[in-house]
């Protein structure tokens, strides 16, 4: 057995729920917060059977795309950083992170 940990962006989370569901996947959502972004993310708890975790695997890639979003980066136009203004930048968000994890006991009551 083992323990997937999958952090990905909220507007991906439905979705893969859905898909969870579907296919007989049981997982605990926790609502999380982006350090780099301070955006909203799910986290994903999912004990799985071992020969189902590239099932697993494949559901997250193919439901959490990585897309591009544009911030605001504040840019400095004098050397006394007096005044300042926004500059949208792109960055890459989306996708997941997961972490795979093997389980040495597990206990339902």
């Amino acid at each position: 057995m083992k323990l997937i940990i999958a952090i990905v962006q909220d507007k991906d989370s439905g979705r893969l729920s859905d898909e969870f569901n579907k296919v007989n996947v049981r997982a605990t959502k926790l609502s999380t917060t982006g350090g780099f972004l301070k955006a909203g993310n799910t986290t994903f708890l999912i004990g799985i059977e071992d020969e189902r975790v590239q099932e697993v695997l494949d559901l997250i890639e193919e439901y959490c795309q990585a897309r591009e979003q544009y911030m605001t980066s504040p840019v400095s136009l004098d050397v006394n950083m007096d005044s300042y203004f926004s500059v949208p930048i792109p960055v890459q968000v989306g996708g997941a992170t997961v972490f795979i994890m093997p389980v040495e006991s597990f206990h339902q009551f």
